[in-house]
């Protein structure tokens, strides 16, 4: 396998970036990967690109897209100011899973949280996704707090 290479997404990553979250059972239900794609995926693309507090990640080899997560800063009161670095909407494509790439895209988005001086990197995930409970797991990450939320739409 050639080099894997991590990197901010670029506007025209946008497609792959959604082909990735509509791939799977649950982001099938809540993505639209059509042609041309919804503009509600550019306008956020654009407030998330103009923010320096959101990283949209990209994991590419030979130019291909094939991994993306979305890395945010909190900066909070708690812990004496502390910074919070959040990891949303990992995903690798199919034909590259289990070679190792969401780990390294992992562990370099959690330098990228240390080079920001974040004390924690906190996510979450389905709790269908035991697959992930298990990745996860193998990089550290524990299971802390009961995560809720509230559906608006």
């Amino acid at each position: 396998m050639n080099e894997v290479n991590f990197r901010l997404a670029r506007h025209d990553d946008l497609p792959s970036i959604v082909r990735l979250l509509a791939d799977d059972e649950l982001g099938s239900q809540r993505e639209r990967y059509e042609d041309p794609l919804p503009d509600s995926y550019f306008n956020a693309f654009e407030q998330i690109d103009i923010d320096p507090n959101h990283e949209l990640i990209v994991a590419e080899i030979d130019g291909e897209v094939i991994g993306t997560l979305h890395l945010t800063f909190l900066p909070s009161i708690s812990f004496q100011g502390g910074m919070r670095a959040q990891i949303e909407s990992v995903r690798v494509d199919r034909k590259y899973q289990s070679q190792g790439i969401g780990g390294k895209m992992m562990k370099w988005t959690i330098e990228r949280a240390k080079a920001r001086d974040a004390h924690l990197v906190q996510l979450t995930t389905h709790h269908s996704r035991e697959d992930s409970h298990r990745f996860y797991q193998r990089l550290g990450f524990k299971g802390s707090h009961l995560g809720m939320k509230l559906n608006l739409k």
